[in-house]
């Protein structure tokens, strides 16, 4: 049999085997080896772990782990001039708060820049804005790179200091929150003065559970990504004395882990957070 029907089938047995439970435990090991060795798409997930430790040590030992890595500065290029739908309510809250006076902004996880780039076409920036991207070495070495290059107005700088945060007025996290090893209440809790205004945008959150899956990035990559309880992180969030001002869903994005359907998820959310 040709080796490319043999995979086409291989996948079709691995994905039908994670709906039909009289195929899951021969489909499971075959997914298994596929998500091993990266031939599965991109954002394929598998596994559920109580702990980033935990899902690390069960990462593919054939692929590179993280997000640390010079190719991925190459992805996601093409939002340097474009925004998703689940940006609006950003841009929307962004203006809003750029007009009370806030000019000092911490892009948690901004990779080289993605938000800033994407979002000057469609809001304003005040000539004063200090937009600061905290990242992995690799992004931030990449993206400074960049900002020579295409931020003729200077507002764009790298740290990879999360104490940077601190007298922050504004905390930007758009699809970072998964990819940390430590959770936002914890980061903003570590500061001795946390953002008022936090913005949180394309985050998995289920509603009852609190766990680790492990996520393929194509051929790239694996790494550890985390999925909070809803309850918790509102709960978490209000202990530090921030207010839900906003919620909203995006269905653009869902994660679908086989074999896992409990705890699998249909959409992805965003909050406004402002501290009181």
């Amino acid at each position: 049999m040709p080796t490319k029907g043999l995979s086409g089938n291989l996948k079709r047995m691995a994905h039908d085997g994670a709906e039909l439970p009289g195929l899951r435990l021969l489909a499971r090991p075959v997914y298994r080896m596929m998500f091993d060795r990266g031939t599965l798409p991109s954002n394929s997930y598998y596994g559920v772990y109580s702990s980033y430790s935990e899902a690390l040590a069960q990462a593919p030992k054939s692929l590179p782990t993280g997000y640390d890595l010079a190719r991925a500065a190459d992805l996601y290029h093409e939002r340097l001039d474009s925004i998703l739908v689940g940006d609006y309510p950003i841009l929307f809250w962004l203006s809003q708060i750029f007009m009370s006076g806030q000019r000092t902004l911490f892009d948690l996880g901004g990779h080289i820049g993605i938000s800033y780039y994407g979002f000057q076409s469609y809001i304003d920036y005040p000539d004063d804005l200090s937009w600061l991207v905290y990242d992995l070495p690799a992004l931030v070495s990449a993206g400074r790179a960049w900002a020579g290059e295409h931020d003729t107005s200077h507002r764009l700088s790298f740290t990879q200091s999360l104490e940077d945060a601190d007298g922050c007025g504004i905390l930007l996290a758009s699809g970072a929150l998964q990819y940390l090893d430590f959770t936002l209440p914890e980061m903003l809790g570590s500061l001795r003065e946390p953002p008022r205004h936090v913005l949180v945008n394309v985050t998995p959150l289920h509603p009852s559970r609190s766990f680790f899956t492990l996520q393929q990035i194509g051929a790239l990559s694996s790494c550890p990504y985390r999925v909070m309880a809803m309850p918790d992180l509102l709960a978490q969030m209000e202990a530090l004395g921030y207010t839900a001002i906003d919620r909203w869903e995006s269905f653009e994005r869902y994660m679908r882990i086989p074999f896992e359907g409990e705890h699998s998820i249909d959409r992805y959310y965003g909050f406004y957070f402002q501290r009181n």
